[in-house]
């Protein structure tokens, strides 16, 4: 929590204020119980009304002010509270940005987003409360304490044996249940995950007729839940009746002692009352502590939490943010020496594997690319296709080897500098809501619109966009969701030529398209984008055929590099995926 209390930089005055009217009001309620161990004594005992209607009119007063105070308190708090808050979000969502593919892929979609939502709420909650009361009710269980030692010292005794009592229970129960909580919360990332993959692959649960199996699987996990809150709700229930029973003991002890001393007129029937009041206000404000106790628990566990993410650090290393340029003891090319050389891309020996995987992915990759050529990615499922091409924006860190783009390691670029080389077309189609023509700047922010309708027309979605009579105002849903799995991916397809990239990578993202159409947007590229080079990941062999260079990966390998006849003759394994897509006299 320490570490997330720099969000609260600019509500430092807030941030004491809140705390200083609570403490404020809290004096004002201490001298409560003495103004009506005034009326008693003096007011009922002499029946004087106006004695009375006096003191009243003080009780009046300090319940306006106190009110006042609370009021002031709650402004300043919840300011703080909610700009902390907002701060920390912010923060937060930059530095998931900013975390590389490998930290996202291990941190989990779920667990960022629960992170982002209910532990950042649980925390603005929990310093919201803590403001306002975490001062507040132990000056008034100390105050109480030394008010009643000015009553009658004897008496106050009970306080001195009930205070300890009841700060044994209340921090031992917090000691107890606050590792539950960070359970608790855990197996809520487990519920989100549930739910988000029935919210996402809703489709394909009714389409298998799993509706039953997935509302099992999701009553298992929130079954759980509630086990888990059930359990540590018994545990923190136990604070209210414990404390309960000490007070109560405490006010029969005060009542007895000083009972005896009213007897005795040591003390007064007033004096006595006040006391049994303080009592009172010691059980209500230990009672409010303990509930408070139960929501900074829960904050806490909350904040050490987002304070992990925080603590991840992306493994891909910006020399733009001035960072070394180093790493893994490879350095690329001088920059005066790039205008003399002749590849575009090169692999150098490359071998790479995802974080906490046992074996590399990708193993002695070897290759290089010329400014202009076509190269055709192809190989079965797993074989490292995508990994390979991810390299290249370095979305990836290389674990041996390098990646040199002109010349020049991908490490050594600035980030912003190496990705406007790139254009990439991932295999999901993801488009954003909002007008069409806000999704095509995404890649060029000054794109005009006849640079927009061109790069259209390369992905072969003019046709349709003119078909939905808004051109460019067209309306993306959320994802897309209102056009078609070929229509999203000739827009995605679109939003990378927008950029006019020095380097297009299109990840197995023509699936989806019928055979002519992808032979058309096939013969659009190869013909409008004459000096970028081309990198095309495919399934399908004709999707890859007459691509200047052809790379067959198997298991993280590339066992086949040349044309397409060449490696009819040289490949075996290009030749059976060949033959199982194509007829003798296609495949020749």
């Amino acid at each position: 929590m320490k570490k997330l209390l720099k969000y609260l930089k600019g509500y430092e005055l807030e941030s004491v204020l809140g705390p200083l009217f609570k403490m404020l009001e809290a004096s004002f309620e201490l001298f409560v119980p003495l103004v009506m161990a005034q009326i008693i004594d003096v007011g009922i005992k002499n029946q004087d009304v106006s004695y009375i209607l006096k003191m009243g009119g003080i009780l009046l007063l300090l319940g306006i002010v106190g009110l006042t105070c609370s009021l002031t308190a709650q402004f300043f708090s919840a300011k703080a509270a909610v700009g902390f808050s907002t701060a920390l979000r912010n923060e937060l969502f930059s530095h998931i940005g900013h975390l590389s593919y490998s930290e996202q892929d291990v941190i989990g979609t779920a667990t960022l987003i629960t992170r982002m939502t209910s532990d950042v709420n649980q925390v603005q909650s929990g310093l919201n409360l803590a403001l306002r009361l975490l001062l507040r009710s132990p000056f008034i269980v100390f105050g109480a304490m030394v008010m009643a030692f000015t009553v009658n010292a004897k008496a106050a005794m009970v306080f001195v044996v009930a205070i300890p009592a009841l700060s044994v229970v209340v921090f031992g129960i917090m000691a107890i249940s606050m590792p539950l909580y960070k359970k608790v919360q855990r197996q809520l990332d487990q519920v989100t995950l549930a739910t988000r993959e029935n919210l996402t692959g809703a489709r394909v649960i009714r389409a298998f007729n799993r509706q039953e199996d997935e509302i099992s699987r999701f009553d298992a996990s929130n079954d759980l839940l509630v086990r888990f809150q059930i359990f540590v709700g018994k545990i923190s229930a136990l604070m209210n009746p414990i404390t309960y029973v000490i007070i109560n003991l405490a006010i029969i002890a005060v009542v007895w002692i000083s009972g005896k001393q009213v007897d005795a007129g040591i003390i007064t029937q007033g004096e006595t009352v006040a006391l049994v009041n303080y009592m009172s206000q010691i059980l209500v404000e230990l009672i409010k502590l303990a509930n408070l106790i139960v929501s900074i628990s829960k904050a806490l566990a909350c904040a050490n939490r987002i304070s992990t993410v925080f603590e991840e650090k992306s493994s891909i290393i910006d020399p733009a943010a001035g960072q070394a340029d180093k790493q893994a003891g490879v350095v690329g090319r001088p920059s005066e020496e790039l205008g003399s050389v002749p590849e575009k891309v090169r692999f150098r020996q490359v071998n790479f594997a995802y974080k906490r995987a046992k074996e590399d992915s990708l193993i002695q990759v070897d290759f290089t690319v010329k400014q202009g050529q076509t190269i055709g990615i192809i190989g079965g499922t797993g074989s490292g296709k995508s990994s390979l091409v991810n390299l290249i924006p370095r979305f990836y860190d290389v674990r041996e080897g390098a990646v040199l783009i002109d010349g020049r390691d991908v490490r050594e670029y600035p980030l912003a500098e190496l990705r406007q080389k790139i254009g990439v077309v991932p295999q999901k189609a993801v488009l954003f809501k909002g007008t069409l023509r806000e999704n095509m700047k995404w890649g060029k922010k000054e794109a005009s619109d006849e640079e927009i309708y061109h790069a259209l027309d390369l992905a072969q979605a003019r046709e349709f966009v003119d078909s939905k009579e808004k051109g460019l105002d067209l309306q993306i849903d959320q994802n897309g969701k209102n056009l078609s799995g070929g229509q999203r991916q000739r827009l995605t397809i679109a939003r990378a030529l927008v950029k006019q990239p020095e380097i297009l990578i299109m990840d197995d993202s023509a699936s989806a398209l019928d055979f002519a159409t992808d032979a058309k947007l096939r013969r659009a590229i190869r013909e409008g984008t004459k000096d970028m080079t081309v990198f095309i990941v495919s399934q399908r062999a004709t999707t890859i055929k007459n691509a200047d260079q052809i790379l067959v990966l198997d298991d993280g390998h590339i066992v086949g590099c040349g044309t397409h006849p060449e490696l009819l003759k040289s490949c075996e394994i290009y030749r059976e995926i060949c033959l199982s897509q194509l007829s003798e006299e296609e495949v020749l």
